[in-house]
């Protein structure tokens, strides 16, 4: 019997049933042929953040950040990065405070960067200031 995942597209936001087996297979969208992860965090509104925490059966780091934020700005390089060494085991999602602000008052959020992971629908852990890839990696992992 395998384990199966339900896997969030970030192209069309349908979800997909995957063999856990088959994560690092470069699995592709049942509905729209995209690659499931592409290495790269996904921007996403309030539906989209809903669909993707709500849905994934993967665990979900999402980076709450502003525009016009000097460390979130320095931060984003690092947070791609973090996200080539973290798929496909994590989704990773960037959130826009002033575009989502019902989101950033529904988590609390008060200082940015923050990040949060997420499992299960529900927050597990949150880190707040800006941090380098490596450190991104080794918090997530030592949250999981």
């Amino acid at each position: 019997m395998t384990d199966s995942l339900h896997i969030v597209c970030p192209a069309c936001d349908a979800v997909n049933r995957l063999d856990q087996a088959r994560l690092a297979d470069k699995p592709v969208c049942g509905k729209c042929a995209a690659p499931l992860f592409n290495g790269r965090p996904l921007d996403v509104d309030t539906a989209r953040f809903n669909k993707h925490i709500g849905r994934n059966d993967i665990p979900v780091l999402v980076d709450f950040w502003a525009e016009w934020c000097g460390p979130c700005k320095m931060m984003a390089p690092a947070y791609a990065q973090a996200a080539g060494r973290l798929e496909p085991r994590v989704r990773l999602l960037k959130v826009d405070t002033e575009r989502a602000q019902q989101l950033s008052s529904q988590f609390g959020i008060r200082s940015i960067p923050t990040l949060a992971l997420f499992r299960g629908g529900r927050e597990i852990a949150r880190q707040a200031g800006a941090m380098d890839a490596g450190s991104i990696v080794a918090w997530v992992q030592s949250k999981l």
